[in-house]
């Protein structure tokens, strides 16, 4: 037989094994008879009656004997209708009216079932749902479908609201249908073992279904295991199931030797909980009911090799797997199933193939237990003391989530004081008290919150109390008190309680008792008073003890954590109400950590005004891909760079067809976020470099390819770097120009020297390159070098994808939103209309919609089946500016919250217990509603839901009314573009031009800064001088009327430790200058600094830094204007600091007419008056450094300019002219000359001490000033001492530089005859060619720039 039929055949018995479970199970079909109708008298019974006539016997469906219906004697919530269906049943539906002919009818009411009469358990319609519509009148039937049926005998019908004009009534009918089973009872000593027919089988498939029920929290179901450690088990392990699976020898398959699959909890309940594994090769399904867990096991093995036997409700053999429980299981089974093979009717019939160990039933005992839940921090539930003995002795079990809560209270008999024993941080604590004055507090037990059942003993006897928690002597506590101890009259369990220090009076009313404690809820059970065994019943009946706000005879717990709705892997904890997702860690916020924190983008990023970095991006919003790490280059295009484990170039010898070699590259991203990324880019690519000599690519045109390389989407390719898909060509072949035109890559030409076949993959679907295989460099000669370079994108095809809604009757219309139990919808919008609705999706009472309610309030609504529900936000300022406004939606089962722009975040809690699911069948309407009222007018952008965009554009090119796009960008990002920048608007989004900004970047925030060596002169003409002998009678001002000036404003920044200092003139045909310098103030004392100088020696590239010691004088910013030929210049002087620290220091000059103002770091600008004149005539050119030229100017400038400047320039301005950025970035076409050393720096961006050892890098020769013109050091030591030890340092360190250039020397002496004796063993010229390459590339990638004139 093939294997294809094989494995056909497999799975039709699997689903025919399947198919049989079900229908054993419960028949779904036609299972919806009338049960009530045909029941006699007695299997009716409920709380009380009102009368004779209203007694339960009369409660039937449409019946009017009696008064027509059941009706209690008091009207309360601790009242109940029960019918006993005689045997365990599957119930379908249920129906409900009121009383007949009266104002008596029930609003609301849970259902409960058992199997006993006790132990009760509440129906859920869904996972929070409990309560059923009632009836609104006396006489309609109101009919529920249930969503999963019940098998039950006893049914329980418990009104929680009624007609408020009338009382409870009820008729009621069930429907359904007799249900069969098989159980067997375990006593938690016994198991049954099934034997195959076969001695060894190998177990391909596995079907196991079956029921059970206990009250004990650990046992083992189900046992199997071969030989060779292959085993399966089932086990109950603190109330969950654990799926335990051993596929293999650890030895031979290391990796994923053991499955361990948990699901379920609060399973010890003594309730039916159905279970389903299914096993086919290496897949496994796991169910607990309605829970599934599917795993695929890794691995060779896809088969388990098990013995012949099956064991049922433990192990046979003691300690044959040494690493399981070895506690039996105590309880029920229903209905077992392996196979399809009834195991259970098997034991029943005695065959062969079963045998038991120890005593077992066929049938399940209910235990006598009647457990009580505490709903409320103010249930209770007090009990007299009738031991009639001296001594305290109380015990009970209790299970909750809540770490704090009052367990129980009492008065001290014949003592004016009291004891607590309360939770707190989930501890059992024991206070005594006597009125202001606390006389023990002791603890005992950890971690009693985690909705186990715990049992405690307290006991006080005279002067000695102790407390044992869970019977482990470990965890009790005992204490003796200057007190003598009696039992007290009443014992009070839960809150409010009695407590002494509140002065309660002992027959005062409980309600009036307060307590720092919150009351306990949770269960509790097994109750024992002096020994004696307290019975819930009676106290149900109200024939012993008090209680409020409690359910007698079930346990109410839930556990809110499963399913665990926090996503993203947010850690789930709970208390008794409400559960709490913890998101630390996980890159996601909110109640159910839904919403993403990063964004999806570098696009995104950069809109936000970010620069360049590394970044967290999250490509599909909040969806299930979590965030990875990128670098965003925020250039003019936004590049997001994905690294790789290998961007070296990796040289390849000896490969063939039969040994080839493969790399295998890993991203910093797993390939399903990288294909997110890619599907969201406009455009992404990656270079790929191959070299060869004699290394071929292609064996022959259109033949066997030697070497390819491997994609996303794990398919061979075949065409390199430049080319395109489907072709096998380089991009040599596809512009033929190859180096040997018979071939279409360089490499195919085979010759015996370096060549490479280089470029950029750019076919999206095919990125990135996860593999390469190089087969032809085994022959003489032979070697290739591969480099693949990062994964590049750029662009976000979502991010400005929008559309224009023109008329209010247009809309968009999309596929049905699903987002049932988390949903987040957000997008940019624009608009000069005061309301429209943005977004709208409904269902048959369900729905969702986002709303402009008015000019300045935005609307969240829904309905999940709870009611309507909205979130607004209310803005300060109008919201219909044509300014692009952002707003994100977002509903979870917990809260929804609204949030527009930076306005703060409003939210909407929850009903605890309410539907929680968003049904919604229509379609998803954009830009209006199904009625085609309240359309919206404007714009909406970058619409997203639960991280998938909606392609607004495509949709609108094919519909009326919408057109795809939307202009006027700039009117909300130009404030993004900063220093001058002026905003330009493109169809997807805007870019920035910093052409007259002496600012670059994206947003024209990059400072352009260069060093000024020695002697340096960067000079930006105006224009070209022309005579004045054409016309001497004429004015100058004639001549250069465009380039006379009444205002200027200029800003730069500056950092230097040299006075005098020449930073900027301006000269005119005319003699008229300005001039800013640093002037030396006369200082009383000079500071002594050791200033770093490096010292290079030729071409062995050693760098010693050596101390000088300088002494330099405080430096004053002095501003001096002549705009009158005939009179000496302005001098105003800013003396607020010294100026040539070293810092970098920040410059704003600006004149009207005679007003000068100035602004240095930000300071409070001064403002100053020329009286040399108001304009500046015929301006001829703006020098920063040294002036060159020969100009009339005054001394103190003369004097500046003899220095010149030496230091960091940075963001120069003068008006529109950027003379800075226009001799670094476009020297060849601007009007600029260069002289001298001039190196573009970051030096304008750092500070402090970094930046000063940035910029000293020249040499001795740009020292040529005196000695003493050096840089001020702060703190700096001023005694001779000091100067000595300088001096002596100075030396010592000249020394030690010395010696070690005489040591490198002669180490490069030594390697030069070594290599001198290799001969020409190294001297490949190919080799050396493609290391000149690599040299040359890295040489492109420095960051600095220098210019030498």
């Amino acid at each position: 037989m093939d294997s294809v039929t094989e494995i056909f055949l497999k799975l039709l018995f699997l689903l025919s094994v399947h198919n049989g479970y079900t229908a054993v199970a419960g028949n779904k079909y036609n299972c919806d008879d009338q049960l009530v109708s045909a029941l006699p008298q007695s299997s009716f019974s409920s709380s009380s009656e009102l009368s004779s006539s209203h007694s339960p016997g009369f409660a039937r469906l449409n019946r009017r004997e009696g008064a027509g219906g059941w009706s209690p004697l008091v009207s309360n919530k601790y009242q109940w209708l029960q019918i006993d269906l005689g045997e365990r049943t599957e119930i379908t539906a249920v129906a409900t009216q009121g009383g007949y002919g009266s104002s008596d009818w029930v609003t609301s009411y849970l259902l409960m079932f058992s199997d006993s009469g006790q132990n009760w358990k509440q129906y859920r319609q869904e996972e929070s749902i409990w309560a059923f519509s009632g009836n609104t009148n006396a006489d309609s039937v109101i009919y529920y479908k249930l969503q999963h049926s019940i098998k039950a005998r006893f049914l329980r019908f418990v009104p929680l609201d009624w007609n408020p004009n009338g009382r409870i009534g009820m008729r009621i009918e069930v429907y359904g249908c007799t249900y069969r089973s098989e159980v067997v009872g375990f006593d938690g000593k016994s198991c049954l073992i099934y034997t195959f027919n076969q001695k060894l089988m190998s177990a391909l498939k596995d079907v196991i279904s079956l029921k059970f029920k206990t009250m004990q929290s650990d046992g083992i179901l189900l046992h199997r295991e071969g030989q060779n450690g292959d085993h399966i088990t089932l086990e109950l392990s603190k109330g969950k199931l654990s799926l335990l699976i051993n596929l293999g020898d650890t030895k031979t398959h290391p990796s994923n030797a053991q499955i361990n699959i948990t699901l379920g909890s609060l399973l010890d309940d003594q309730h039916w909980h159905s279970v389903l594994i299914e096993h086919f090769n290496n897949q496994v399904n796991f169910t607990v009911d309605k829970h599934t867990h599917h795993f695929h096991a890794k691995g060779d093995f896809n088969y388990l090799d098990l013995d012949y036997e099956l064991s049922f409700g433990g192990m046979p053999v003691p300690g044959k797997s040494r690493t399981l429980s070895r506690r039996n299981f105590h309880g029920c089974f229903e209905n077992i199933y392996y196979n399809g093979v009834n195991i259970i009717d098997l034991a029943r019939k005695h065959k062969s193939q079963i045998y038991f160990v120890g005593n077992m039933s066929f049938s399940c005992l209910e235990p006598q237990v009647v457990p009580v839940t505490f709903l409320s921090s103010s249930s209770y539930l007090t009990l007299p003391d009738t031991s009639g003995q001296d001594e305290v002795f109380i015990s009970f079990q209790f299970r909750t989530w809540n770490k704090e809560g009052l367990l129980l209270s009492s008065r001290l008999h014949q003592a004016s004081g009291g004891f607590l024993l309360y939770l707190s941080d989930g501890k059992v604590k024991i206070s005594l008290h006597k009125p202001g004055k606390t006389l023990s507090d002791i603890t005992a037990g950890a971690g009693l919150n985690n909705g186990q059942w715990h049992s405690v003993s307290f006991s006080a006897k005279r002067n000695r109390i102790s407390v044992i928690v869970d019977n482990d002597v470990t965890s009790s506590a005992h204490a003796s008190i200057p007190l003598q101890i009696y039992s007290g009259d009443t014992f009070y369990f839960g809150a409010p309680s009695f407590m002494l220090l509140s002065g309660c009076p002992s027959s005062g009313n409980i309600s009036e008792c307060n307590t720092s404690f919150g009351g306990f809820q949770g269960c509790m059970r097994l109750i024992s008073i002096g020994n004696k065994a307290v019975d819930m019943i009676s106290v149900q009946q109200n024939v012993f003890g008090n209680f409020s706000d409690l359910q007698i005879d079930l346990c109410g717990i839930i556990d809110r954590c499963l399913p665990n709705y926090c996503e993203h892997g947010g850690e789930c904890s709970q208390s008794w109400n409400s559960f709490y997702c913890n998101c630390a860690n996980t890159g996601y916020k909110g109640a159910t950590c839904h919403y993403p924190i990063y964004e999806q983008s570098c696009e995104a990023y950069k809109h936000r005004g970010n620069t360049s970095g590394f970044y967290n991006i999250d490509s599909d919003g909040s969806g299930p891909l979590g965030p990875f790490l990128v670098y965003c280059n925020m250039t003019d295009t936004t590049w997001t760079i994905i690294q790789h484990n290998n961007t070296n170039l990796t040289r390849v010898k000896s490969a063939n067809r039969e040994n080839p070699h493969t790399v295998f590259f890993k991203y910093s991203a797993s390939l399903d976020q990288l294909q997110a990324t890619i599907n969201h880019a406009e455009h992404c690519e990656q270079e790929l470099a191959y070299h060869c000599k004699k290394s071929r690519l292609l064996d022959k045109p259109d033949g066997m390819p030697l070497s390819w390389w491997i994609g996303r989407t794990n398919e061979t390719q075949t065409y390199w770097g430049g080319s395109s898909p489907a072709v096998q060509k380089c991009a040599c072949g596809l512009e033929g120009n190859c180096i040997d035109s018979q071939h279409y890559c360089n490499c195919d030409a085979d010759r015996d020297e370096w060549t490479n076949d280089t470029g950029f993959l750019s076919y999206k679907e095919h990125l990135p390159v996860t593999e390469i295989v190089i087969t032809d460099t085994d022959r003489p000669n032979s070697e290739a070098a591969y480099k693949l370079g990062p994964l590049l994108c750029h662009g976000d095809r979502t991010f400005w994808n929008s559309a224009s809604f023109n008329t209010e009757a247009s809309y968009l219309h999309f596929p049905t939103f699903h987002g049932e139990l988390s949903a987040d919808v957000s997008f940019f919008f624009k608009t000069t209309a005061s309301s429209g609705v943005f977004l709208e999706n409904l269902g048959i009472q369900d729905f969702i919609r986002i709303e402009l309610y008015s000019p300045s309030e935005v609307i969240f609504s829904f309905d999940v089946g709870n009611g309507p529900s909205e979130v607004s936000v209310q803005s300060l300022t109008s919201l219909n500016d044509n300014q692009w406004h952002y707003v994100k939606a977002e509903r979870n089962i917990k809260e929804a919250s609204l949030q527009v722009d930076q306005l703060p975040q409003r939210s909407h809690s929850a009903p605890a217990d309410g539907h929680i699911r968003l049904q919604l069948n229509s379609q998803l309407f954009v830009g209006g509603t199904a009625s085609r009222q309240k359309g919206f007018l404007g714009c909406i952008r970058s619409l997203q839901l639960n991280g998938m965009a909606l392609d607004l554009e495509e949709r609108a090119k094919i519909t009326p009314g919408v057109e795809p796009g939307c202009p006027g960008h700039c009117s909300s990002y130009g404030n993004l573009c900063h220093n001058g920048g002026k905003c330009r608007e493109k169809y997807s989004g805007f870019s920035c031009d910093c052409t007259f900004s002496a600012y670059t970047g994206p947003f024209c925030k990059k400072e352009i800064s260069a060093y000024f060596g020695t002697g340096t002169s960067v000079t930006y003409n105006f224009q070209e001088y022309y005579t004045l002998a054409k016309n001497s009678s004429s004015h100058a001002s004639s001549f250069y009327a465009d380039m006379t000036l009444n205002r200027e404003a200029i800003t730069f920044a500056f950092r230097t430790t040299r006075t005098p200092s020449l930073l900027l003139y301006v000269s005119s045909f005319y003699k008229e200058y300005l001039s800013v310098i640093l002037t030396r103030n006369a200082a009383p004392n000079k500071a002594f600094h050791m200033k770093n100088i490096p010292l290079t020696v030729s071409s062995t590239f050693i760098t010693c830094t050596i101390p000088f010691a300088l002494f330099i004088a405080a430096g004053s910013l002095q501003i001096r204007y002549k705009l009158d030929s005939h009179q000496d210049p302005d001098v105003f002087s800013i003396n607020i600091k010294n100026m040539a620290d070293g810092q970098l220091q920040h410059v704003k000059i600006s004149r009207e007419e005679e007003m000068l103002f100035v602004e240095v770091n930000q300071n409070e600008r001064m403002k100053f008056i020329l009286s040399s004149g108001t304009e500046f005539n015929a301006i001829k050119s703006l020098t920063l450094g040294k002036i060159l030229e020969n100009s009339d100017i005054d001394e103190e400038t003369m004097k500046a300019n003899s220095h010149g400047f030496i230091g960091c320039l940075s963001s120069v301005q003068f008006n529109h002219i950027a003379p800075l950025k226009a001799a670094l970035h476009h020297g060849s076409s601007a009007p600029v000359i260069v002289k001298g050393r001039f190196t573009e720096s970051n030096c304008g961006t750092l500070t402090g001490a970094d930046s000063t050892s940035s910029e000293t890098t020249h040499s001795f020769a740009d020292h040529s000033g005196p000695i003493d013109e050096g840089e001020p050091l702060a703190n700096a030591i001023r005694s001779d001492s000091a100067i000595i030890g300088g001096v002596i340092a100075v030396v010592i360190f000249i020394l030690l530089c010395i010696t070690a250039i005489a040591i490198r020397i002669y180490k490069k002496k030594g390697i030069y005859s070594k290599n001198e004796a290799k001969g020409s063993e190294n001297e490949d010229s190919a080799e050396s060619a493609l290391k000149s390459e690599l040299s040359m590339q890295n040489t492109a990638n420095e960051n600095q720039k220098e210019y030498f004139f």
